[in-house]
């Protein structure tokens, strides 16, 4: 079967980091630059064209824009700009400007209060930053702002709100590269990758959603990802076609955040299907003698990670709560393959490790 490869992208954060280093070296020489290339966290370097160019004595302005590739994005073609300018001291400063959202809300991967802008998005900007500066022999400090033009008004059409960043977008992105998420085209990248694996002889398969499950897979439980099937929201049509090809044995690693849903038997993950995170949590939490307090802390979360922490600090047995879980889990993994394989399944946060797992042999 031929399957059109569809173009990837770059995320807001590469983008940030373009913009940022293009600033920086306008600020540092005194001249406007025309593309930057920047390295992803992947190590695919990216070249981007460089607009809006402002320099003045002690501060520099650029943007790029960003391209989505055929992923249905929106922020597709919008413009990234950063504003950079010298400080007193040696820090190199991140924070965002109009356009960019400010985090309300505990329980993300940036403080509150801080700009939404996240930890690989921030490492990448540093790193391009840091790069001119000692192409320039420059040792003092650099102070970068990051802005959206518009992006308060396409912030509403997203969940950003409802997760807590408020007054614009969120810089974000692992790696830096956006991978098309075409429905179709996913899934029939799925059965490819599934096919390549089982013609290679194999009876075995280690699947993830996203790179965060790839990232713990191969670093914390040292496992080889090289053929990992990356699965993204699509886990129950990755186990049908998995029983369907005859696989013998599936290993499914993922965040809290995607697979808990499974423990209401969601078998797509996107937020758009389904969302019963807290639902799901809070209940067994009610199974454990949770009081009525604690569970309406719980359903008020955002993240997963929210949840977590009022479990830790309500004195409610969270092993026990997610032990519960991962029995659900596991029910309903062993309701959609019918035994045809056996699943085990680990869920993890990075903050607190393997939070449950088990097996449906």
């Amino acid at each position: 079967m031929f399957v059109k490869e569809l173009r990837t992208g770059v995320t807001t954060g590469l983008c940030a980091a373009a913009a940022a280093k293009a600033a920086t070296v306008a600020l540092l020489s005194a001249n406007a630059v025309e593309e930057v290339a920047v390295t992803a966290k992947n190590g695919e370097t990216k070249t981007f064209a460089v607009t809006d160019a402002v320099y003045e004595r002690d501060r520099a302005r650029c943007a790029v824009q960003k391209d989505a590739g055929d992923d249905p994005d929106i922020t597709h073609g919008l413009k990234i700009f950063a504003t950079v300018s010298k400080t007193e001291g040696e820090e190199i400063e991140i924070d965002g400007g109009a356009g960019v959202g400010r985090v309300t809300k505990p329980g993300l991967k940036v403080q509150v209060g801080s700009a939404a802008i996240n930890p690989a998005p921030r490492e990448m900007i540093r790193s391009a930053i840091e790069g001119v500066c000692k192409t320039y022999a420059y040792s003092g400090g650099v102070r970068a702002v990051i802005s959206i033009p518009g992006g308060r008004e396409i912030a509403k059409k997203t969940l950003n709100e409802r997760l807590g960043v408020v007054g614009g977008l969120s810089v974000l992105g692992t790696t830096g590269i956006v991978e098309p998420m075409s429905n179709k085209a996913i899934v029939e990248t799925i059965k490819t990758e599934i096919d390549v694996q089982m013609a290679s002889g194999k009876d075995t398969l280690l699947v993830t959603p996203g790179n965060y499950g790839r990232a713990f897979a191969g670093e914390v439980l040292g496992l080889n990802i090289d053929d990992a099937v990356k699965c993204a929201n699509f886990i129950g049509e990755t186990l049908d076609y998995a029983c369907g090809k005859g696989v013998r044995r599936l290993t499914l690693i993922g965040h809290a955040g995607k697979l808990v849903k499974l423990a209401g038997g969601i078998m797509n993950t996107h937020s758009a299907i389904a969302d019963c995170r807290m639902e799901i949590i809070a209940a067994h939490c009610a199974l454990h003698h949770a009081e009525a307090e604690t569970i309406r802390q719980i359903l008020a979360c955002t993240t997963t990670q929210a949840a977590i922490e009022v479990l830790r600090q309500t004195g409610v047995d969270d092993a026990a709560v997610w032990e519960s879980i991962g029995q659900k889990i596991g029910y309903h993994l062993r309701e959609r393959t019918r035994g045809r394989l056996q699943v085990d399944y680990f869920v993890f946060t990075e903050e607190h490790g393997v939070l449950c797992k088990g097996a449906t042999g």
